[in-house]
């Protein structure tokens, strides 16, 4: 794989973070559901105080009924047991409700916040960051973050409340025990600790991979048909088993610390309880509990299960904090995207309007999307209102950008581009592209209805004047046949339609929005000379008290325009109408040559040899 597509689809990892200050920010998406949070914990530290009282249950059963052989108060006994998992079962279910509906709806906040950021991001964003990466942030991460709120946070407290009350129970059953039972805790924190540090490098190089791995399926899968069509399965399916593999190191990596803390904590337990078996056996053998309170059968017993159950948590406490790293680097990476600076934005005291007179004017613009590689250099002109203008120029030399810089997708670098005589970065951004309609080569239908796609859920947009749009770019006639007419479902990006088709409804999308500017980039190039002709005299029509920048190749089709404008290397070289610059025998002429025999070639080669 080349550096560039490396550099593209690889995330770099988090490294270091300040855990604290990424978990009290966590905090804030809880704050609105405290009350369901509190009642949640209310109800894990009642549950997990029950859990604790098992054990002495045991000691009771054994101490004061099974060895003594006493029948009577034994009900009482077992209908107390019962009551208490009873009321576990009650608290726990309880519980496990009132926390995934505080996950869900943080989960909800997050992934409405992330999208609103989302929305207001520039065009640059998704130059630099693929859609796949984006996906994770908002689907994987914020998945993350769900179960921190459903199985973390709470669920520490609980299990810290386990400890502390088995410890305390301990201690008032029998002291010496109990120290003797905390002998092997030290080595499980050291344990603990080792496996924190590791496990930390682990679940951000598992998130980077991931990120990695979902941008290169969004992009290849998108890119199906062209992979295919080149026979490039071969070389795709070799990029994907390099970040695949990367992916599958990454997991195994991370599984290798669980293979080795698990076990070993289980080790550690073992030791622990087979130190409290030999402490009791000692103690008793030798007597040195004579002088005392003798140690019982149900006292071992108890502290058996109460060593088993002070692992537990302890162990839980090492897998929740697995969680709780998965969070912390899902929500950096989550928070790195709510805190990008949005470089495009409504000023604090913006220009409003509603519909403008569509005067144009750039002023010794120049722009570049990447440090100084100008794409436009000292390019200046004005388009009157109604004006209609061709864009015309080599690929790269500017064309696009321009209509790009116009509905400020990008901000320029030196000089100032005006609308009506107001600097586009003075205009409120929503009222400045209400103004516009674009008509693309490439044309991106939403998964819905056909009237949906044309309308983009304007309420202001009805019917009538969905219908009328599509009637006047002939869209009308093909709509109708299909199956549903203007209710027939699209498929995602237009499947099942021709291009030819497409293009004309986002023709009947542009007429139906009724913009004071309209854009056509390439508008017709994917359209056959049919269909073309079909819509060129509605397109002509629409462009009467409009301001109209056209951008285009085929020269034939920008003849009527009042003005073109011709650009080289980002410069702006010749502006006129087509009978002045043909005259000039400038670099239009030389453009229009070039373009006239190539068609002329391919209209001889079209015609049947003589025989």
């Amino acid at each position: 794989m080349s550096d560039a597509v490396r550099k593209y689809h690889e995330e770099d990892e988090i490294g270091k973070t300040y855990d604290l200050r990424v978990a009290r920010r966590l905090l804030r998406y809880l704050r609105p559901y405290w009350r369901l949070a509190a009642a949640a914990l209310t109800l894990t530290l009642l549950t997990n105080i029950l859990i604790s009282t098992q054990p002495y249950f045991t000691k009771m059963a054994v101490d004061d009924f099974i060895e003594p052989g006493r029948t009577d108060g034994i009900w009482l006994f077992a209908l107390a047991f019962f009551g208490v998992f009873l009321f576990r079962f009650i608290f726990s279910y309880v519980q496990e409700i009132l926390l995934n509906n505080v996950g869900q709806k943080v989960m909800f906040d997050l992934r409405s916040e992330l999208y609103a950021k989302l929305q207001k991001q520039e065009v640059a964003y998704y130059d630099q960051y693929p859609v796949g990466r984006t996906m994770t942030r908002l689907t994987g991460d914020v998945d993350a973050l769900n179960e921190l709120f459903t199985s973390g946070v709470i669920d520490v407290l609980g299990d810290l409340v386990i400890i502390i009350a088995i410890v305390g129970i301990m201690f008032w059953m029998d002291w010496k025990l109990a120290l003797v039972s905390l002998v092997t805790v030290p080595l499980l924190f050291t344990a603990t600790n080792w496996f924190r540090k590791h496990a930390r490098t682990g679940f951000d190089k598992v998130r980077t991979r991931n990120a990695k791995l979902n941008a290169f399926l969004q992009e290849y899968i998108s890119g199906a048909q062209t992979v295919q069509l080149f026979n490039a399965e071969a070389k795709a399916q070799s990029r994907f088993r390099v970040i695949n593999d990367d992916y599958r190191k990454a997991n195994i990596e991370t599984i290798y610390y669980y293979a080795i803390f698990y076990p070993l904590v289980d080790f550690i337990g073992a030791v622990g309880i087979a130190v409290v078996i030999f402490a009791f056996g000692f103690e008793t053998l030798s007597g040195l509990s004579a002088a005392g309170a003798a140690l019982t059968v149900g006292i071992l017993a108890s502290f058996i299960q109460y060593s088993l159950q002070l692992f537990q948590p302890i162990r839980d406490l090492s897998d929740k904090f697995n969680v709780l790293q998965a969070a912390i680097v899902a929500s950096h990476r989550i928070f790195i995207l709510l805190d990008r600076e949005v470089l495009i934005e409504t000023p604090a005291k913006p220009v409003r309007k509603g519909k403008i007179e569509g005067r144009i004017e750039f002023e010794n613009v120049w722009f570049a999307y990447k440090g100084e590689d100008w794409v436009l250099k000292d390019v200046s002109f004005a388009v009157e209102p109604g004006e209609s203008i061709a864009l015309v120029g080599h690929t790269g030399s500017g064309k696009t950008t321009i209509t790009n810089l116009l509905m400020r997708f990008y901000d320029v670098q030196k000089g100032r581009v005006l609308l009506d005589g107001v600097d586009i970065r003075e205009w409120d951004l929503h009222d400045l592209r209400s103004n516009f309609a674009v008509v693309l080569q490439d044309v991106f239908l939403f998964s819905g209805s056909i009237e949906n796609n044309i309308r983009l859920g304007n309420a202001e947009i009805g019917r009538e004047r969905v219908e009328w749009a599509a009637v006047e770019v002939r869209a009308d006639e093909f709509i109708r046949n299909i199956d549903g007419g203007y209710e027939a479902e699209v498929k995602e990006r237009g499947a099942g339609l021709s291009v030819g088709q497409k293009q004309l409804i986002s023709f009947a999308r542009a007429l139906a929005f009724d913009p004071k500017i309209l854009i056509l980039d390439e508008a017709t190039s994917s359209i056959d000379t049919e269909t073309e002709q079909l819509i060129q005299k509605a397109v002509e029509r629409v462009m009467d008290d409009r301001t109209s920048l056209v951008v285009a190749h085929r020269l034939s089709t920008i003849q009527k325009c009042d003005r073109i404008i011709v650009l080289h290397h980002g410069e702006l070289r010749e502006i006129g109408t087509h009978n002045e610059l043909l005259a000039n025998r400038g670099l239009y002429w030389r453009l229009y040559q070039l373009q006239y025999s190539e068609e002329k070639l391919v209209h001889f080669s079209a015609e049947p040899s003589a025989v």
